[in-house]
């Protein structure tokens, strides 16, 4: 049995750096390495995703695509939360942490925007930061952060497993880069935003770079039309 166990770990170990080098070969010269490689192993195990062009709207996902769905995490007050204490709102999630030098500020910033730029609609959408730097970011980093974006933000933290679960069910890639001129450790993941429905589910994503406008009126447009989840 022990041995079953290992032939399978090398496998799949032999799987993602397949993957992994398959990515950094063929991503495109607008995809980071984080995007490339989630795309290429959503292709392995489920239907490709088709990807906005920047600056777009949303994002529909494909007919048997599911992503999001049941979380226990902790908030910004360090009380535990799970999918059901956001239950009949939408999200905008991001995943991201707060030593993010660039890309995880300018998303943050597009959505409070979007947000701003939706007036009383806007109200009706509430703003996640869901961290993947769970070893960093605390309740009370969080709290600092998420406040400096959007009053009505939710940080959102938690275990390392945790965080890999409720990353998994969105398909979200991360993994800790040190290189030797660092003082410290970045995070290198993938950066859509999603939008959330009141069932939990993800209804549609948007791509880096997507600006506030485009945004909000994709967002209005989801929330006045009462969009369902593909099936």
């Amino acid at each position: 049995m022990l041995r079953v166990i290992r032939i399978s770990a090398l496998l799949l170990l032999a799987l993602v750096v397949g993957v992994w080098g398959y990515a950094w070969t063929t991503r495109g010269p607008d995809e980071t390495l984080g995007e490339a490689f989630a795309s290429r192993l959503a292709g392995i195990f489920g239907q490709e995703l088709a990807v906005p062009s920047a600056g777009g709207g949303g994002m529909q996902l494909p007919g048997g695509i599911t992503l999001g769905g049941a979380f226990e995490l902790t908030n910004q007050e360090g009380r535990a939360v799970t999918d059901r204490d956001f239950a009949g709102r939408w999200m905008l999630v991001y995943f991201g942490f707060t030593y993010c030098p660039d890309v995880c500020p300018t998303e943050l910033g597009t959505i409070a925007s979007a947000l701003d730029a939706m007036g009383a609609d806007g109200e009706q959408v509430t703003p996640v930061l869901i961290s993947i730097d769970p070893e960093r970011d605390t309740p009370a980093a969080l709290a600092d952060y998420v406040g400096r974006f959007h009053p009505r933000m939710q940080g959102l933290t938690g275990t390392p497993e945790q965080v890999a679960a409720v990353a998994r069910r969105y398909r979200v890639y991360y993994s800790k880069v040190q290189r030797p001129e660092m003082t410290t450790y970045l995070m290198d993941h993938s950066s859509f935003i999603y939008l959330v429905g009141p069932d939990g589910r993800v209804r549609s994503m948007f791509r880096p770079e997507t600006s506030p406008e485009a945004m909000a009126s994709a967002v209005t447009s989801q929330l006045r039309s009462g969009a369902r989840p593909a099936s």
